[in-house]
């Protein structure tokens, strides 16, 4: 994802095109797009702010997010199962391929840690 314009390039771009100046002179003038100083004027005039839209997906709505009751269930019975096996376990039960680190991010997300016992083996634990 892009980084946003600055409050005060957005403030001063709309500024500019209020002066009585084309938007396509705003844009030039600050060195952004034609678009985004066309943009900028059409979102004052239609909720008369100027901050950004918030970017990315919602938080806890991802593609996992229908699943995690599933996977915490296995991790609960089987806490040494690897990712590579939750991801399998996912695409048969469910028909849903996804990466294993997105499944580890997942279950991070809900409190889970990947532990390395003393005898080498690997266990998430709550």
């Amino acid at each position: 994802m892009g980084k946003a314009y600055s409050q005060d390039l957005r403030s001063r771009v709309h500024q500019h095109v209020t002066e009585g100046h084309s938007r396509r002179d705003a844009g030039r003038r600050f060195g952004v797009s034609a678009s985004t100083a066309i943009r900028l004027d059409a979102r004052y005039r239609e909720t008369g702010d100027l901050a950004p839209h918030k970017q990315g997906r919602p938080p806890g709505q991802g593609k996992l997010a229908p699943y995690l009751d599933f996977l915490t269930e296995i991790v609960d019975s089987v806490p040494d199962i690897t990712l590579l096996e939750l991801a399998e376990a996912l695409a048969s039960e469910h028909k849903v391929t996804v990466h294993q680190s997105s499944i580890s991010r997942a279950l991070q997300a809900v409190g889970y840690t990947y532990k390395k016992i003393a005898d080498g083996v690997r266990v998430w634990a709550r």
